[in-house]
């Protein structure tokens, strides 16, 4: 397994925010394990802290903006970019304004500090998404659509067709994080002529510079237009090349602005939180889909982790037997529905259940297609917390263990016979008064069969 890594000490750079046209502070601090990336707002009181996290997007235009309790982070991609291709994963990033520098407008700069700053390996290993089967994300309105599909490492492919003549049609594609410093993180981002005389006409880009964003000309340039462009960006001549870019910009590849839409999708799904092992494959990106695609992969994520199975190696001997269940339970065959448990602590437990065809409720259910009735699998869970809770008692045979409710109860695959269930079960509050409050979950294979919420209290034989 990879580990986790960091940078050695602090760094900073000074540049100019696109919004505002103001000097902006920036400086990478090394992390603990863990921490993942975040932004700290040294220019407000107590240096609220912003973390890199999908849910925080409020806005995708001109960038992706996060906000976290009124405080936000304009165009924070570029920098997350930077992060990602280096495999750098725990960082703070200190900024005395909205938004990061945007240099010449790519995450080379970036890049360049956090090398100098050094990189670290640290002792936890790296958190990684494995992706196992295609998951899509398609907007209908725009015709945008992002895939990712298995694979051995993170690849990433961008396709980008604005139906204009100046850009076309083009392609760009990684197949190694490995080629990000060489190959993209120079890539800088671009705009058309028509987009720009709008933002300079609302004042949108005060920090905008010819030298820090490509301009594909996609319009005639009248006398007035370039009147405004002198003004705005501070020129006393203004051109268009004949590759149709404004000004004296060289680019750096032929297909440059599908490498930057690749770089912003690194930094768009760097809010994921979590590295991705599989391959993407971006029509026609854009900050909107990347991070409507980043919010379902996360959603996903957070949904497997939630639902993940124990691990177990049934070939160890288990923490106890059936004979030593028996001496905590009251239960016995055929209705004792616990056969080993595998390990404890005082909040939570995981069990074995092995189903076989000579289970009494086979006979019924059903004749022909014998499946495990949910219900006992729900009572299996709880016999398991029964032990649970039992154990601590040093006269567990002296109690009984009645359901007072089972709650948001799913049933998710059949059981059948030769199936070796595994239960897990987390207390969800202390036990007080007897009363036990506790979250189930089966599985088969790594496969959630069943889940609940359960609700019981332990009584005194002689009270009941």
């Amino acid at each position: 397994m990879i580990k986790q890594q960091t940078i050695l000490k602090s760094i900073s750079l000074k540049g100019v925010g696109i919004h505002s046209g103001n000097d902006v502070n920036l400086t990478f601090k090394p992390a603990k394990e863990d921490f993942g990336y975040a932004f700290c707002r040294t220019d407000l009181p107590g240096n609220p802290i912003i973390e890199a996290d999908v849910n925080y997007v409020v806005s995708t235009k001109r960038g992706t903006t996060l906000e976290k309790n009124g405080v936000i982070i304009q165009t924070s991609e570029h920098v997350l970019a930077a992060l990602v291709g280096l495999q750098i994963d725990n960082v703070l990033i200190e900024i005395d304004a909205p938004e990061p520098p945007i240099m010449d407008g790519s995450s080379k700069f970036f890049v360049e500090a956090l090398l100098n700053a050094g990189i670290k390996e640290q002792n936890k290993e790296r958190n990684e998404y494995i992706v196992k089967e295609n998951i899509s994300y398609v907007d209908k309105e725009s015709g945008s659509e992002i895939t990712v599909l298995p694979s051995d490492k993170y690849e990433v492919t961008a396709m980008v067709d604005f139906g204009t003549k100046i850009l076309g049609t083009q392609n760009a594609t990684m197949t190694d994080l490995k080629q990000f410093k060489d190959e993209f993180s120079n890539s800088r981002t671009f705009s058309f002529l028509h987009e720009i005389e709008m933002l300079v006409d609302n004042g949108l880009i005060k920090g905008g510079d010819l030298n820090n964003a490509i301009v594909y000309v996609d319009k005639e340039l009248s006398d007035e237009t370039m009147k405004k462009l002198k003004k705005a960006f501070n020129k006393d001549k203004i051109s268009v090349n004949p590759n149709g870019i404004l000004d004296n910009l060289t680019l750096h590849y032929p297909n440059e602005a599908a490498r930057h839409k690749l770089l912003d999708i690194l930094g768009d799904l760097a809010l994921v939180g979590t590295r991705i092992r599989g391959k993407i494959i971006a029509n026609k990106p854009g900050h909107y889909i990347n991070t409507m695609f980043g919010k379902k992969l996360s959603s996903i994520i957070k949904s497997e982790k939630r639902n993940l199975s124990p691990k177990v190696d049934l070939s160890i001997p288990p923490l106890m037997d059936v004979n030593q269940i028996m001496k905590i339970l009251p239960h016995r065959p055929p209705f004792l529905l616990v056969d080993n448990i595998i390990e404890m602590s005082s909040n939570h437990i995981v069990a074995q259940k092995n189903v076989t065809m000579n289970e009494d409720y086979f006979k019924g259910h059903f004749p022909g297609k014998p499946i495990m009735p949910g219900v006992l699998q729900i009572e299996a869970m709880a016999q398991a917390g029964g032990v649970l809770c039992l154990n601590n008692f040093p006269d567990p045979e002296n109690y009984l263990t009645f359901f007072a409710k089972i709650d948001k109860a799913k049933f998710k695959h059949p059981v059948v016979p030769g199936d070796v269930l595994i239960f897990k079960l987390e207390l969800l509050s202390p036990v007080r008064r007897g009363i036990i409050h506790m979250k189930g979950q089966a599985f088969v294979d790594d496969k959630l069969t069943s889940e609940a919420e359960l609700l019981a209290k332990m009584i005194k034989k002689s009270d009941a």
